[in-house]
């Protein structure tokens, strides 16, 4: 397996990170990530897709753009990876097609071939898509045997409209799925938050799937707005600092949501997933060490499931931690380069929801305000 990360900004190529190099044309998959505004521009498709003529070119847009131990804005990160024994396939949806993100999970999956597959990396629409429900259809159709990692497209703090794209220029609505066969294939994966809860736990008592209108028949966003205090006029982005921890019964784990949008006239709150009627949540707050703490634990965990070092670990964290650390959001990154030991090539993006299982190789779930991370390398 060979891989090798390209930086692409101000319509050219101006860095290259080598894993061990390979030459563009022998590139068997290529996965970009950038803001919206570049990934959705023909020029820019077009430059990169000329680069990788033989490739399955896939990209997301993003709320920022890890390449090598850096995080960029205004950027695509590109990773390219050539593979000795493994295969791939593709699967691609568009959620208009759909009655409900369910459906359109479980459609994306089925239309993968079964035999050998390894892992199934997923990158979504991350405005238009329920997170929550794509992720149910999507382990309704594996039946929970098989690896499912990836992301929630995003759209910088900005919430607006997210790109998807596979072969083609990245468009709003689609989900697409990579298929990733074989023995030789290594896969691993780690996923962990680093956020404190505080304050009483409460109950939802008012929801509809993924938008939230009371907690212990109170209005949420008058909730919000209390603890907010004077972020509230900042809404939704300022809520990134308070995410909600929900726990759907009493021996689940508990997974983190955070907010999407707001709406003053109906009084709710819209989150990156279902809150269900009767479910336990808290807010939580930030604690810049501890979220970095558990960027190097997801790395960490990688490497518990293989004793070899991976060749490439595509990290997927969310916008929400982007805000919190700010200047200092290079550093959960190089966090995972110091546990990888510097040898393992870093791409990716912050999201708007991450998929991964809670425990190894169990059904995936949506999370977010995580350090999501899937490991690649053939044996």
């Amino acid at each position: 397996m060979k891989v090798t990360s390209f930086l692409y900004e101000n319509q050219r190529f101006t860095k290259t990170i080598n894993g061990e190099q390979l030459l563009e044309e022998d590139a068997d998959l290529v996965i970009g990530f950038g803001t919206g505004a570049l990934v959705s521009d023909p020029l820019n498709y077009n430059a990169i897709r000329e680069k990788f003529p033989n490739a399955l070119l896939t990209m997301a847009s993003s709320a920022g753009e890890i390449f090598g131990k850096e995080v960029f804005d205004n950027t695509i990160s590109l990773v390219a990876m050539q593979f000795d024994d493994t295969k791939i396939a593709t699967s691609e949806v568009n959620i208009e097609e759909y009655a409900n993100s369910f459906e359109a999970g479980k459609v994306l999956v089925d239309q993968l071939p079964k035999a050998k597959l390894k892992l199934i990396f997923v990158l979504s629409d991350g405005g238009k898509v329920n997170g929550s429900e794509l992720v149910k259809g999507i382990n309704e159709a594996t039946a929970n045997s098989v690896l499912v990692t990836g992301g929630l497209a995003g759209d910088g703090a900005k919430f607006e409209k997210t790109y998807v794209g596979l072969n083609q220029l990245p468009t709003s609505g689609k989900i697409v799925a990579i298929g990733f066969y074989g023995d030789k294939l290594q896969v691993s994966h780690g996923s962990i938050g680093g956020w404190e809860s505080f304050g009483l736990e409460r109950t939802v008592t008012k929801s509809d799937k993924n938008v939230l209108y009371e907690i212990d028949n109170k209005s949420v966003l008058d909730l919000y707005k209390n603890y907010l205090g004077k972020y509230a006029q900042e809404l939704p982005g300022s809520a990134l600092l308070f995410p909600l921890s929900i726990k759907l019964n009493e021996s689940e784990d508990v997974i983190v949501r955070t907010i999407l949008s707001i709406d003053e006239q109906k009084q709710s709150m819209t989150f990156a997933g279902d809150l269900p009627l009767g479910s336990k949540v808290r807010f939580m707050k930030a604690n810049f060490d501890k979220l970095i703490d558990a960027a190097s634990d997801a790395a960490a965990n990688c490497l518990k499931m293989n004793a070899i070092s991976p060749k490439v670990a595509i990290l997927i964290s969310c916008v929400g931690r982007k805000v919190i650390l700010n200047n200092r959001i290079d550093e959960e990154v190089e966090a995972v380069s110091d546990i990888f030991n510097n040898t393992t090539l870093l791409t990716g993006f912050y999201s708007y929801g991450e998929i991964s299982p809670l425990r190894p190789f169990s059904g995936c779930e949506l999370h977010n305000q995580t350090m999501t991370i899937t490991c690649l390398n053939e044996l």
